[in-house]
């Protein structure tokens, strides 16, 4: 592991240094003009302003993505839904989630992440509180639910996107990290909220409430961030807007092959792959391994404590990094520190479960290796608005398609493992394997200089897809 040293940050890669008005454009014209403007740090307390109301987002975003989970069992018995029929409603949603990632980046890049945050949330919170009425109402539920979960994956699927797009954009350098981190917070507290709170109105006023609270609360939250943060502005998003940019270019065009072959911008999409792929596998296997391994264990034990201990750990990491850069160390190495204990301190907790033989111990290891993993908000996931913030957004998209699909084969994968194998041992090998590649692939090749300009001759190289 490399040591942390404190030096000054190179001046060719600052911003400040970087002439504004180069005669030569990669892009179309005006477009380096509003790359400037649209850069406007938020203030300290507009950042903070913003990471509460982002924070509570993510949370609702989570309230709403978890409400079909927590009441598919009561939905089944209710339509008569068979096991496969359940799983088919159930895993429409990451199809749907993958398709819309890098479009939803792409469109942030160009008129704001804010405005594409704001658009989605209203349209994924009010598909939330119509579900029980297109299940009541729809001649075929099992139809209906499946389309209605395939479009809640398109429309969530450019939350990730437009947030990494709006941080790249608003957030200095030296604060991303804690944003980053609180926000990436909310899913662990929505998946606490939804669990817990959730079970409670499912049991007393049945599954439709699940989905109406979740859902119009969602629509509130849009409302409230439209009316009092966006100042109730006009058309959110016009044709004018997603064409500023112009028609497409051949420059354009070589400009994103140029940057997907960038060994600091392939290390960012290999590593978050494996991040994405081995927190897909955990969250899906950690309650099948609980309850095969010790079957008289309370499942609120497990299901819980990891998410408590996850929403401080990611708090801590972001406040960490931070400091660290506020310090003086370098972004790069501070990036790296970050994803060393995302993924490799936490793969010795997860081989640890491989011998545990108590409840208690596993449940430690369980919270000690998710904790550690919510490093990663402030290592790869901020890393990519340190190399291209002028495509973030789309950029990050990539990523997490590329996530998305590798974390659904693994899924799939670890339980043909658990079958041939008839071994947990097997499947946290897997995960310490595809974290240790990744983590490999960052430490090595992983930097924190902008790589979506030509800094050698001072001008911006403006990627459009």
């Amino acid at each position: 592991m490399a040591i942390l040293q404190k030096h000054g940050k190179n001046p060719s890669a600052d911003l400040a240094s970087i002439k504004d008005s180069p005669t030569d454009h990669f892009g179309p014209v005006g477009a380096q003009k509003k790359w400037s403007e649209s850069s406007q740090s938020w203030s300290r307390p507009v950042a903070r302003v913003w990471t509460v109301v982002l924070l509570l987002g993510t949370c609702l975003l989570y309230c709403a993505r978890v409400a079909m989970p927590i009441c598919a069992v009561s939905m089944a018995e209710r339509f008569g839904w068979s096991k496969r029929e359940s799983g088919m409603v159930l895993g429409s949603f990451f199809w749907g989630y993958c398709f819309t990632q890098v479009l939803g980046g792409y469109v942030s890049d160009r008129v704001g992440g804010e405005k594409v945050m704001l658009l989605s949330a209203a349209a994924w919170g009010a598909m939330t509180a119509f579900t029980p009425i297109l299940a009541h109402f729809g001649s075929q539920p099992i139809v209906s639910m499946t389309i209605s979960r395939f479009l809640m994956g398109l429309l969530q699927g450019v939350h990730y996107p437009s947030l990494a797009s709006l941080c790249s954009q608003k957030v200095v350098e030296s604060e991303r990290g804690f944003l980053m981190s609180t926000v990436g917070s909310g899913s662990y507290l929505g998946t606490l909220v939804i669990g817990g709170v959730g079970s409670l109105m499912l049991d007393m006023y049945g599954w439709e409430s699940v989905f109406y609270v979740s859902g119009l609360l969602s629509v509130l939250w849009a409302y409230c961030m439209w009316k009092y943060l966006l100042k109730g502005e006009g058309p959110i998003i016009t044709l004018e807007s997603l064409g500023s940019a112009g028609t497409q270019s051949k420059m354009s065009r070589r400009n994103w092959l140029r940057l997907l072959r960038q060994p600091a911008v392939c290390a960012v999409i290999i590593t978050h792959l494996c991040t994405a792929s081995t927190f897909f596998t955990l969250l899906s296997w950690l309650p099948t391994f609980f309850k095969d391994t010790f079957p008289d264990s309370k499942g609120w034990v497990f299901n819980v404590i990891p998410w408590f201990v996850a929403i401080p750990s990611s708090l801590f990491s972001g406040c960490l990094s931070d400091h660290l850069i506020s310090q003086g160390f370098d972004t790069a190495v501070v990036r790296k520190l970050m994803q060393f204990f995302s993924m490799g301190v936490s793969s010795v907790f997860t081989l640890f479960l491989c011998g545990t033989t108590t409840f208690s111990m596993a449940v430690a290891f369980v919270s000690a290796t998710m904790g550690l993993t919510t490093f990663s908000h402030s290592g790869v996931s901020v890393n990519v608005q340190d190399l291209a913030p002028s495509c973030a957004g789309a950029l990050f998209g990539v990523m997490n398609t590329c996530g998305a699909f590798t974390g659904v084969i693994m899924v799939y994968f670890s339980g043909y493992l658990i079958e041939a194998t008839g071994s947990w041992a097997s499947v946290f090998a897997l995960i310490t394997v595809v974290n240790l590649l990744g983590l490999g692939t960052f430490l090595t090749f992983a930097e924190a200089r902008r790589v979506d300009i030509d800094v050698t001759k001072g001008r911006y190289h403006n990627i459009h897809i």
